[in-house]
């Protein structure tokens, strides 16, 4: 058995890798940056620290990877292959689609079946992947890709922290990552069998707990970073300890457990529990991530389908006001790192255009409607508390 992983970064190599190699299944890392594949190749292996956990730490042993340039290496080992993942990054998704169209061409001569999973925190990534590899496959492949290719989505559970300065200078692959052994992949959209992996949960009902994670972890890690930077705090952990934050992420929670619990017919109890493990994460002292890592990006995390404003609207849908998740939104309109091009974008547009500009252009809402006015009326209630000086 063998996968091919695209992509070369922590998650790649610190959870996807990571449970291939617990599961004895032979891998190859596709990797953009050459240096990167380079390093893996010299070195051959990398550790993977388990925080918390240290007697799970591991040597991932035979390493190896394909650089971009090795096109028709890459879709040798896609076709012979029997599962590919991907941890690209969202943004990157197109840049993958023609090895993974050139794999499946070459799959197609040699027959059996062929699963490629997605491991993005990305809107849709299975249909951005299956439409672009659509797009340009050859018609001689065209029929095997439509009956014998499945393209799913997973979510990933796990963390992956950077690792300070000192652990790189001894081993620059290391990697520092959560304690949750978990990978849920849609069953559904699946052709054939999947090798047996370690952690691998097939689920059938996989949007609802797509979205349930998103609207859960993802809105209230937006909200303990965007709350947390502007109360100026450096880690995530210290930030969701601090009783204002709390309280502002008790509300959050609320506010979203209600609205998916009515969108997805689950006990509100469930959702519930499902929060307390989300909280658990954040105040995790052992997880050693930063502010400025989850913050990054503020013009992405305030689009009209985030964590934040895409929680925004799912709550405001359902006739509840996301009056918490509007503090949020606040926070991260205010968000501002000299050394973020995006934040510094976002600081330009609010001093030149207004709060206005920025809700209908970035965040695509109205910004004289419901949660348009929420937040306009957090950024006062921010102002008069001494968090927002501008």
């Amino acid at each position: 058995m063998s996968c091919v992983i695209f992509g070369a970064g922590k998650i790649a190599r610190g959870f996807i890798g990571h449970l291939l190699y617990l599961s004895n299944i032979d891998f190859v890392f596709v990797e953009k940056a050459d240096a990167l594949a380079d390093l893996i190749n010299e070195r051959g292996e990398y550790t993977v620290n388990i925080l918390g956990n240290s007697a799970e730490n591991c040597v991932v042993k035979n390493a190896k990877a394909f650089k971009f340039s090795q096109k028709e290496e890459i879709a040798q080992a896609i076709a012979n292959s029997d599962a590919v993942f991907n941890a690209v990054g969202g943004k990157n998704l197109g840049e993958i689609v023609p090895f993974l169209a050139a794999g499946i061409e070459a799959k197609a001569k040699k027959g059996g079946y062929l699963n490629f999973i997605t491991c993005e925190n990305w809107k849709k990534p299975a249909d951005i992947l299956r439409d672009g590899i659509s797009n340009i496959i050859d018609a001689s492949a065209r029929e095997y890709f439509e009956n014998n290719v499945g393209i799913t989505e997973s979510v990933i559970m796990r963390s992956a922290i950077e690792s300070d300065a000192e652990l790189l200078k001894k081993d620059p692959l290391i990697v520092n990552v959560q304690n949750f052994w978990e990978l849920p992949i849609d069953a559904t959209r699946l052709k054939g069998n999947l090798p047996d992996i370690k952690g691998v949960k097939l689920l059938d009902e996989f949007t609802g707990f797509l979205e349930r994670k998103f609207y859960t972890y993802n809105a209230a890690n937006g909200t303990t970073s965007f709350v947390g930077a502007l109360f100026g705090y450096e880690k995530i952990a210290d930030a969701a300890h601090d009783e204002k934050i709390l309280e502002i992420l008790d509300g959050v929670y609320k506010e979203t457990a209600q609205a998916l619990s009515i969108k997805h017919g689950i006990s509100f109890e469930d959702q519930w529990a499902f929060t307390r493990t989300s909280l658990a994460k954040l105040q995790d002292y052992t997880i050693v991530d930063f502010i400025e890592r989850n913050a990054r990006d503020p013009l992405r995390k305030l689009g009209p389908d985030d964590r934040l404003v895409g929680s925004a609207r799912l709550v405001d849908s359902v006739g509840i006001k996301p009056e918490n998740l509007c503090i949020a939104i606040a926070a991260a309109i205010h968000y501002f790192n000299e050394t973020d091009e995006f934040a510094v974008e976002l600081r330009r547009m609010r001093k030149e255009n207004g709060v206005d500009y920025i809700l209908e252009n970035v965040c695509k809402i109205d910004a004289n409607g419901t949660i348009g006015t929420l937040v306009k009326e957090k950024i006062e209630v921010l102002k008069k508390e001494g968090y927002i000086n501008e």
